[in-house]
């Protein structure tokens, strides 16, 4: 392998450098290089350019500012307007990580890009497509993320924290005298440091949503809210109603400007219909086929049948109602640690 060459994502912490550290030690010849995706970032960037500097690599800031407001922001500001709730760590990681940033590693040379994430790739011997697995650090497993991501952009990428635990990446960190070894991990969506989405929205657009009336579940008017798009299916905080009970969102009608809302038990459904696949061991489904799914990040696997549809969408229905299930957030597959597949909910079915 001591010819082939790979460009590292090093977004300035200690998993990128972690991944950047073995990649060279497994005989690659490695450049590492940051996506600068909006206007903070400035100490990441400093920060990855010391540990390329650490490990003698050739560094690059790529400037995706342009593309990460197309195909990230404002897709994240048209799902909330029309009602979703998106996820912008996988858009990230299908138009940019993956793509541009690919096609910028291609230009200058390199066969393949690195990640940090935690996750695994296989060829299958016998068809020859490339296989996505879980980390071997389940808590720290991030194939969620990466499972709407195509053939081509798997058989170009390497994820070489997928057979550490966390604490190993940290060590490794620390012995090699990296700066960031004890940087702590960042949680929230990087362009929203301060979790407040809907002021980002706000300011971002420099609209003014209109107020609009809180409905119980049987359409009685129960209060005020302060815009469709502020809320999120099954949000408690914020509501700012007094029900004498705890009451969380259950439904939002976008044309009618109006947020249901209704008891925790209102919010489980069964049922869902997924677009924008990517299948990981086949080209398509087709048959029905149980797996384990899971409908969002944080949420654990459940046992579930899928159905392919004629315009090569898919029915997930879960075996025990699940809890908020909202459009626009990925829904994931497996066997096992194998990802089968990935698409994006359009539609949550009424149970029957």
């Amino acid at each position: 392998m001591s010819h082939a060459q790979a460009m590292v994502a090093m977004s300035g912490g200690v998993d990128s450098s972690v991944a950047a550290y073995l990649t060279q030690k497994a005989g690659f010849q490695c450049c590492g290089a940051t996506m600068q995706l909006h206007s903070d970032g400035a100490q990441d960037i400093e920060d990855a350019r010391k540990i390329a500097g650490i490990l003698k690599m050739p560094f690059h800031v790529f400037d995706f500012r342009e593309d990460f407001r197309r195909y990230v922001i404002e897709d994240f500001i048209r799902c909330y307007e029309v009602g979703s709730t998106p996820n912008p760590c996988v858009t990230c990681n299908r138009h940019l990580k993956f793509h541009g940033f690919l096609e910028k590693a291609q230009e200058l040379g390199c066969d393949c890009i690195v990640t940090g994430h935690y996750a695994r790739i296989q060829a299958d011997p016998g068809s020859g497509r490339q296989l996505l697995y879980k980390a071997i650090d389940e808590a720290k497993d991030q194939s969620y993320f990466l499972g709407l991501l195509t053939q081509q952009q798997l058989a170009h990428a390497q994820f070489p924290l997928g057979a550490f635990t966390k604490e190993q990446a940290r060590e490794i960190a620390l012995e090699q005298g990296f700066i960031n070894a004890r940087k702590r991990d960042s949680q929230d969506i990087c362009f929203v440091p301060d979790g407040d989405f809907y002021g980002f929205i706000k300011r971002y657009t420099g609209k003014t949503y209109p107020p609009g009336s809180f409905l119980d579940l049987q359409g009685n008017k129960v209060g005020t809210h302060k815009g469709a798009a502020a809320y999120t299916l099954g949000q408690r905080k914020g509501l700012g109603l007094a029900m004498g009970a705890p009451v969380y969102v259950c439904a939002k009608d976008m044309a009618a400007n109006t947020v249901t809302i209704g008891p925790n038990e209102a919010l489980y459904r069964k049922a869902l219909l997924a677009t924008d696949w990517s299948w990981f061991p086949f080209e398509a489904l087709t048959e029905p086929m149980r797996v384990k799914a899971r409908a969002r990040s944080r949420m654990a696997e459940q046992p579930a049948w899928v159905y392919p549809l004629e315009n090569g969408d898919v029915r997930v229905e879960f075996d025990e109602p699940q809890r908020a299930i909202t459009p626009g957030q990925a829904v994931v597959l497996y066997d096992g640690d194998m990802v089968i597949g990935g698409g994006i909910i359009t539609t949550v079915l009424q149970n029957e």
